[in-house]
Formats: structure tokens, C-alpha cells, sequence
């Protein structure tokens, strides 16, 4: 496909330019992890569809006047629905006067007859966020669809709409990018010289949303540190102190979600997958009861032998907004668990936090490799617990606890602990 804002995604944009150059579904689904580029692909897709070139296979040309309109968000034909409001939603609307940014008053517009008389794009954004009332009311449109109408769902999960949405729709997927296309694509922009290009692809995951963000927002990347670096020290103190800890940690990660959600917000069209802060998307209905952590894990979490912790951050903070913070940092402690396990296998080239490799290195030689499988395991399981409603303090009270823990602080000897004599062996790990 010429022309295409979409790097690292070949087989996604190879299926996009077949619906440009042929006739394009009524109904497509984008899906795959969050920032890894769907709203900039369906953002090509639009312009493909819009543009005015006679030759279909030069398309999008980025020159004509619907082109140019597309890529400003000015098309009268373009519309786009983002999830918006407490809780992070796509809602329905009134069923008299809905309110802009709902699914009813997208229908309604939708009734109209197109502005410029050619193509009309409806592209949603984290589609995965519409609650049950706005999917049912979107599968009308999608079960008869008005003429010449193209309608895009960007999704993270596609376990979150209804089926009869989903069966409605023709599926692209798009994946994660490699490191070095994402380092190359942030110099193409200028946004950041090639050392930190490097850094923040790295950090990014495979997620070129993500890297953007952290390209344009030093105090994020800092944040971001700060946050791993905590991780790191929890692994030599007491479960009091871990619990202490963690509620701080928390309160960093949601002033990381405002930090990338300041930038996007005032970023250009398509960079990133809409405004979720870490480009993750939390799962936006909840279509199982909770379930909480193990119990026994969360016995140990409340019977600790020290004082409750007062989390003072918890009352200001929404709802939706700590479930992202807390979805944030397992983002984060999932990749620094990662570099300890790679650390530890003597591995250099594929860690991901670049400032940390000595305190990696030091903090790997005191925990095994199946105590990091396990605790990762872990992590993986109260991260979808998350997605089903669960406490989030709690469950990050469990983790902190099931982190394996080193008799010292990485690089640091223990608190209280005398210096070791030369030539004695390094103590043994408790976890």
C-alpha cells in the first residue's frame, strides 16, 4: 500500500489495500494489542476509501482534497467514536437528542445524506469499550447498513463484543512491531535521536503508540523508571514495606497514565490507539462475576504483621482510573520480571530497561529462573482478574507479596547486614 502511515504491519496493510483497490466490507475489525497501530490503519484505510485519485492503486495519494481532509480530521464524510466520560465508555445516548460521541447520534448522522457525495467512514475506537445497550444498538446499523457506509472497530479484545457484532465484521489482525521498525519510524519523524529512539522502542514492547508517547513526554519516561526501579527495591524488603510500597507505586503509575494521556490528547490524529494511558485498554464491560485472588494469598495480604496502610490516593482517583493505574504497573513489573529472567540467563542485548542493567544483573543472581516463571504466572492471571472487576489494590497487595524476594537490595547489601568477608559465597535467595 503507498502512502501508508502504518509501519511494521505488512500482511494488515496488504489486506487493507485489497479493500481500497476492490470493494471494501461494510463492516472491519482491527484487532490486536493496544498502540500497536489500529486506529492509524484504519486511518489509512479511510483515506484509501476517500480519496479522489482516478488510479485506485495510487491510493491514498495524501494530495487531493480528501486526503488532505482525512489526515486533519476535517472530512464531513469521517466519523469516529472514542470511548469518553466516567469509566472510560462508548455509550448509547438518549433515545431523544443523543449527545455527540454516541452510538444514536452516530446513527442519526449516518441517516443523512453523505456531504461530499462519494464514501463514508465511521471508524470506532477501542471498540472493545462499548457497553452491551451501544453494541446492540451498533449491530443494527451493522445487520443493514447504509449505502456506501464503511464502518472500522479498532479492538484490543474482541472477547468483549458480542458475537453477532463480531460475525458482522471481516478481521484484520495487527500485531506487535519489531523494535528496530519502531526505533527507525520515531527517526523517520524526527520526534527522537537514535539513542533514545532505541531506549524508548525498547520500553514500547512492540507497541509504536507507546513508543510515540514516551518519545514526546520526558517526564514519562522518567516516571516510568522511577516505577521500575521501585520493583527492583521491593525485591529485598518486608512484606510491611512491600505493602507500603506498592500503594506508592500505584500513585506513580497513574501519574505515568496522565503524563502519556496529556500527550495524546493533544497529539496528532492516528499516533496512538486512542487515549487509553498505556495503549493497554482495559476491557471496557464486565461479563463475569469476580473472582478474587487466592485466598490464601489474600489472607496473608490482610494479616501481615503491621499496621493498614492508608492509601490516601485511593478516595481522589476514579474507579476506571485506578484499575488502569494498577493495569499500568503490571505492565511494567511483567517487563522488569522479564529482564530479571533474561538477566539471569546471561542475556544483555534483549533487556528491555536499559538504565537498570547492573541493578538487573545483581538482583538476577539472587532469584531462580522457576520462582520468576511462577510469580509471572501469577501476574498473568491477576491481570485478567482485573478485566473481571477484581479490587485492584488487593490484587496488587497479592503480587507484592508472591515477588520473589533477595536478601539484598540490588547493587546494596542488606539493611543491618554486615559487609560480606572476601572470597565468602553471596546468600542464598528466600523467593
Amino acid at each position: 500500500m503507498k502512502n501508508a502511515a502504518t509501519r511494521g504491519q505488512p500482511r494488515a496493510l496488504a489486506e487493507v489495500d485489497s479493500m481500497i483497490l476492490g470493494r471494501a466490507p461494510h463492516a472491519v475489525m482491527f484487532v490486536g494489542p493496544g498502540s500497536t497501530g489500529k486506529t492509524t490503519l484504519a486511518l489509512d484505510l479511510a483515506a484509501g476509501l476517500m480519496c479522489a485519485d482516478p488510479d485506485p492503486g495510487a491510493r491514498p495519494c495524501r494530495i487531493c482534497r480528501g486526503c488532505r481532509q482525512v489526515a486533519s480530521g476535517n472530512h464531513p464524510d469521517l466519523h469516529r467514536l472514542a470511548p469518553e466520560g466516567p469509566g472510560g465508555q462508548i455509550r448509547i445516548g438518549k433515545a431523544t437528542d443523543p449527545e455527540p460521541g454516541t452510538v444514536r447520534h452516530l446513527i442519526g448522522e449516518l441517516a443523512l445524506l453523505p456531504v461530499e457525495g462519494g464514501a463514508r467512514v465511521v471508524i470506532v475506537e477501542q471498540a472493545h469499550r462499548l457497553n452491551d445497550d451501544a453494541q446492540n444498538a451498533l449491530l443494527k446499523m451493522l445487520e443493514e447498513p447504509p449505502a456506501g457506509v464503511t464502518i472500522i472497530l479498532c479492538a484490543d479484545d474482541e472477547e468483549c463484543l458480542l458475537p453477532t457484532v463480531r460475525s458482522r465484521c471481516a478481521r484484520v489482525r495487527v500485531g506487535t512491531v519489531g523494535g528496530r521498525e519502531i526505533e527507525h519510524w520515531l527517526g523517520e519523524l524526527g520526534v527522537a535521536e537514535a539513542p533514545r529512539a532505541a531506549r524508548v522502542a525498547r520500553l514500547a514492547g512492540g507497541r509504536p503508540g507507546l513508543a510515540l508517547a514516551y518519545a514526546h513526554s520526558a517526564d514519562a519516561e522518567r516516571v516510568r523508571g522511577e516505577i521500575a526501579r521501585g520493583l527492583l527495591d521491593m525485591l529485598a524488603e518486608s512484606r510491611a514495606a512491600r505493602l507500603a510500597s506498592i500503594r506508592e507505586l500505584m500513585k506513580s503509575a497513574a501519574a505515568l497514565d496522565a503524563a502519556l494521556d496529556s500527550w495524546r490528547r493533544a497529539g496528532p490524529a492516528g499516533d496512538a490507539d486512542g487515549p487509553t494511558p498505556t495503549g493497554r485498554g482495559r476491557r471496557g464491560r464486565t461479563t463475569k462475576t469476580p473472582a478474587p485472588p487466592d485466598a490464601a494469598d489474600a489472607d496473608a495480604a490482610l494479616a501481615v504483621d503491621a499496621a493498614p496502610v492508608e492509601d490516601a490516593a485511593a478516595p481522589k482517583l476514579a474507579a476506571a482510573d485506578r484499575r488502569s493505574a494498577a493495569a499500568t504497573l503490571l505492565d511494567i513489573w511483567a517487563s522488569v520480571a522479564r529482564d530479571l529472567s533474561v538477566a539471569g540467563a546471561g542475556g544483555g542485548r534483549q533487556l528491555r530497561e536499559l538504565d537498570l542493567v547492573d541493578e538487573l544483573r545483581a538482583a538476577a543472581a539472587g532469584v531462580s529462573s522457576a520462582r520468576l516463571r511462577a510469580f509471572l504466572a501469577r501476574l498473568g492471571e491477576i491481570d485478567a482478574q482485573l478485566d473481571e472487576n477484581v479490587n485492584p489494590e488487593l490484587a496488587l497487595d497479592v503480587l507484592a507479596l508472591s515477588w520473589p524476594r533477595v536478601d539484598a537490595a540490588p547493587g546494596a547489601a542488606a539493611p543491618g547486614a554486615a559487609a560480606p568477608r572476601a572470597g565468602a559465597t553471596a546468600p542464598a535467595a528466600h523467593g
